[in-house]
């Protein structure tokens, strides 16, 4: 696998979690909003992610191309990664909220509030965090094995 593909798959990565970070603090933002331009109290939203170009045999055609003397990646797809495929809304039930003050209360008293649970958001957001540190992890350390590897042809 070239340098380059690596730094690609690396990268979209690190794209794909900061927009999820972006739609979970986009729900946390929305959590008491009861109108939207759609009608209704907001739905909380996620993001929905997909192997790209994954295949799983790359390492072992790689590996035969290496002992048959063909080290050149050239023509040959390598790159993987993960792309967002949609954000999608959660279908799940709004939470009711007994408010007969409230302007958006319906004719029993009720408000419907969004979907959005707060301690899910943080958790969703804690793993979001945690898989972009592990990307930038990873980049740190490729971005080593190329010094080290430049360091040798000195």
């Amino acid at each position: 696998m070239s340098f380059l593909s690596t730094i690609n798959i690396i990268g979209s990565g690190i794209t794909a979690q900061h927009l999820r970070l972006d739609v979970i603090s986009e729900n946390v933002t929305n959590i008491n909003t009861t109108r939207t331009e759609e009608g209704g109290p907001y739905r909380r939203k996620m993001v929905v992610f997909q192997a790209q170009n994954a295949t799983r045999d790359a390492f072992r055609v790689a590996m035969d191309r290496a002992r048959n003397g063909m080290v050149s990646n050239a023509g040959f797809e390598t790159s993987g990664g993960v792309r967002v495929v949609e954000i999608a809304e959660d279908p799940s039930d709004f939470k009711l909220k007994y408010d007969p003050t409230d302007p958006d209360a319906n004719e029993e008293g009720y408000v419907e509030l969004p979907n959005v649970d707060l301690v899910k958001e943080i958790t969703d957001a804690m793993a979001a965090s945690q898989a972009y540190s592990a990307d930038v992890t990873a980049f740190n350390v490729l971005k080593s094995v190329i010094s080290s590897g430049l360091e040798i042809g000195r």
